[in-house]
């Protein structure tokens, strides 16, 4: 029998991704999802690209009785965990919310977990938990620090994660956890069909998705925040990753997990990034050379707390999950272009 995943916000932009990889990996797919920041129609469309079912139950992973009835349904295997707020504006707003969402979501989630006897899981982290760190290349090693209710809920989760596994390695009996805890850098793209992508509640948070919607004449200019920082074009670097090639590093954890690696449980972070980094102005550039548009912007001042630079270290992934990134900055952003000018009002 195939091994089952259950995938919470796999309705989302990078869970959506991750079903695409996962049911042609050949795993069957479950998916949680409150539609709260996704749409429904984004799982029509897997189902289109990969020509496979998946099963979909619109819970709320806070709700632990409908989120058990769930497992008791489905043979899950493992879970990857992206279910969550993800705007660090509106977590400095509304950090409660977040807490409660993120956080106490994740308690209730683990909690049926355990109930389940289904202790495999891929927790969807974030480079946020670096917060403001003296390097430029990140690796797992260094001090976390995050600097916003948003990268502090994947900080606390993470603990949460870390702690979990150490008392499951003080018992003698049962199946002990096995936890992938990856941090993204800044995911962005789209599938290459054109058919499931980036698709923001309202004004996007992103780059990619805003550059794009100025391009397209949804939105009429781009504000780039700092010319000023000492970089080569003076705007901010970072580093940016294919969504497909990103969930490829999830399919790779579920592998890891199941492997020697993790045959005595654990719980290990690992990076996913390219392990270099564009500045705004770059990406810009590329755009309008692939899509020939011009993307109107101008410079903003700074915002408080943004870092000049910083990069992924991605070579730990390299070695234990053997995933590394295969699409380039022009591959990015001909999908994000491409899914944006397939569906220029997104889902809807």
């Amino acid at each position: 029998m195939a091994n089952t995943v259950l995938v919470t916000g796999g309705a989302g932009y990078i869970g959506s991704h991750a079903c695409v990889e996962l049911l042609q990996a050949g795993y069957q797919v479950v998916v949680v999802d409150n539609l709260v920041n996704s749409k429904i129609e984004s799982l029509k469309r897997i189902q289109e690209i990969t020509g496979k079912p998946l099963a979909f139950y619109q819970v709320d992973i806070r709700d632990h009785d409908a989120l058990a009835d769930v497992f008791a349904k489905e043979s899950i295997t493992s879970v990857i965990h992206f279910a969550g707020l993800k705007a660090v504006g509106e977590s400095c707003e509304q950090p409660l919310m977040y807490y409660h969402n993120n956080v106490y979501g994740t308690m209730v989630l683990l909690a049926v977990m355990a109930e389940a006897n289904v202790k495999q899981l891929v927790f969807s982290s974030s480079a946020t938990v670096y917060g403001t760190n003296s390097e430029i290349q990140y690796t797992e090693d260094l001090p976390l620090g995050a600097v916003n209710p948003y990268g502090r809920t994947k900080a606390m989760i993470e603990d949460m994660l870390r702690d979990l596994s150490a008392a499951d390695a003080l018992k003698s009996t049962g199946s002990p956890w096995k936890i992938a805890l990856l941090r993204y850098f800044n995911p962005i793209g789209a599938h290459g069909s054109g058919k499931i992508g980036e698709d923001p509640n309202g004004i996007p948070n992103n780059l990619m998705p805003y550059v794009a919607q100025v391009a397209i004449g949804k939105l009429v200019q781009l504000s780039v925040f700092g010319d000023d920082y000492p970089t080569p074009d003076g705007t901010g670097i970072r580093d940016y990753i294919h969504v497909v090639d990103l969930v490829k590093g999830h399919v790779k954890a579920i592998e890891a997990l199941n492997g020697e690696k993790f045959a005595s449980g654990g719980c290990k972070a690992y990076n996913l990034g390219a392990g270099k980094g564009c500045s705004v102005l770059e990406i810009i550039s590329t755009f309008e050379k692939i899509t020939g548009r011009k993307v109107n912007y101008r410079i903003a001042p700074r915002r408080a707390g943004d870092l000049a630079e910083y990069f992924a270290d991605p070579s730990l992934a390299l070695k234990e999950l053997n995933w590394k990134v295969e699409k380039t900055l022009e591959d990015m952003v001909a999908d994000t272009w491409n899914w944006q000018v397939k569906n220029p009002q997104g889902y809807n």
